[in-house]
């Protein structure tokens, strides 16, 4: 049997990466279902709790810098930002540097269902990352 170049080589570790990143989304998107969340709503909620507990009060994030965290197009990230609002798990202002920004915090409700949900979004990656 002849040997693998080492182009297929890393053609095949980038779609045993995809393949990885896919199960985990599906197992995920599974797990947090219960809760009325997709993992994307997670890592938007998750962000947010990150900049709270580095800077430790209330903090938010302009729309922008959580777009460079989260793999969302912009427009989804909008989306999914003015639905978490709408649930009432998030809360949008006006951004005192530049009033063209908007900055996203969490609310109350917001920090207890991440809080509540966290260990669950933890231990599927967990069980996912180790399976390799």
């Amino acid at each position: 049997m002849a040997a693998k170049k080492p182009e297929q080589t890393l053609v095949d570790q980038w779609r045993d990466i995809l393949a990885l990143h896919a199960r985990t989304q599906c197992e995920l998107d599974r797990a947090l279902h219960r809760h009325g969340l997709c993992a994307s709503d997670f890592e938007v909620l998750d962000v947010l709790a990150d900049v709270r507990r580095a800077t430790g009060g209330d903090c938010s994030y302009r729309v922008q810098e959580i777009s460079e965290r989260v793999h969302l197009s912009q427009s989804a990230l909008s989306r999914l930002i003015a639905r978490l609002e709408k649930d009432g798990l998030v809360e949008r202002g006006m951004c005192s540097e530049d009033r063209r920004g908007v900055r996203v915090a969490l609310t109350p409700k917001g920090r207890t269902l991440h809080g509540e949900v966290l260990p669950v979004q933890r231990a599927v990656l967990t069980k996912m990352l180790a399976e390799d």
